[in-house]
């Protein structure tokens, strides 16, 4: 079992910035593929980013160019930068985890982008 907990949402007004930290619980972090997905009011969960254990990375289309996704093996954390934030970008966003058929999801921070 895979612990994850989630930091750094907020409110902020269109176009700001905010970091969003996850740190886990395994000794194993190395081994781990890690996300960020968020999900709105009324919408399914959807990938933001992810960063494997090769140090690819993907990112959804619609943050592309605006977030950046990163992690600590030694720390055992994984970041979400986030910036020119969109009210569309409103959410809750969630740390994961996955090792083969196995993933693992923090309990969430709320990320609200609001004048």
């Amino acid at each position: 079992q895979v612990h994850l907990v989630e930091s750094g949402g907020g409110l902020v007004q269109p176009g700001g910035s905010l970091r969003l930290s996850c740190v886990a619980s395994t000794s194993f972090f190395r081994s781990y593929n890690m996300g960020w997905f968020r999900q709105a009011p009324g919408n399914q969960r959807e990938l933001v980013a992810d960063i494997r254990i090769d140090g690819s990375i993907n990112y959804g289309d619609s943050v592309k160019g605006r977030f950046t996704i990163s992690r600590d093996n030694a720390k055992k954390m994984v970041f979400l930068q986030m910036n020119s934030l969109k009210p569309e970008d409103t959410g809750v966003y969630y740390c994961n985890a996955g090792i083969a058929s196995t993933n693992y999801w923090g309990q969430g921070t709320q990320v609200t982008v609001s004048s």
